[in-house]
């Protein structure tokens, strides 16, 4: 099936572009799967595999679900701690609205990344 509007082919540029934005997550920070899609151009669970299959050269631990959860939390926790991320009441992730990080920010902390990889 050809890649279009709704389907993103997953090339190596898009790889790049997927981890170099999740590298520009400041430590103690997280942001959701969505939200580097968005920076990107991509949808989360592209992202998701992005991630599985690459992602274990950056910090994967600051990339959750909208709503903070992790789904490798037990592996994340040590590194959480270390930054200072602390598990929410619940016990599935972090609160967001305390450790998400601003999209603005973080588009703007990738934006030389990227633009290496657009010069290219």
């Amino acid at each position: 099936m050809p890649a279009g509007p709704s389907r993103t082919r997953m090339d190596d540029l898009t790889v790049e572009r997927v981890l170099r934005v999740v590298e520009a997550i400041p430590p103690g920070q997280v942001a959701a799967y969505g939200e580097i899609g968005a920076i990107v151009g991509v949808g989360p669970r592209l992202v998701g595999r992005i991630l599985r299959t690459w992602g274990s050269g950056v910090p994967w631990w600051r990339v959750t679900s909208a709503s903070g959860d992790h789904p490798l939390l037990a592996r994340a926790l040590p590194h959480w701690e270390t930054e200072g991320i602390e598990v929410a009441t619940h016990g599935r992730g972090c609160r967001m609205a305390h450790f998400g990080a601003d999209l603005e920010e973080l588009r703007e902390r990738a934006r030389p990344a990227l633009a290496e990889l657009d010069e290219a």
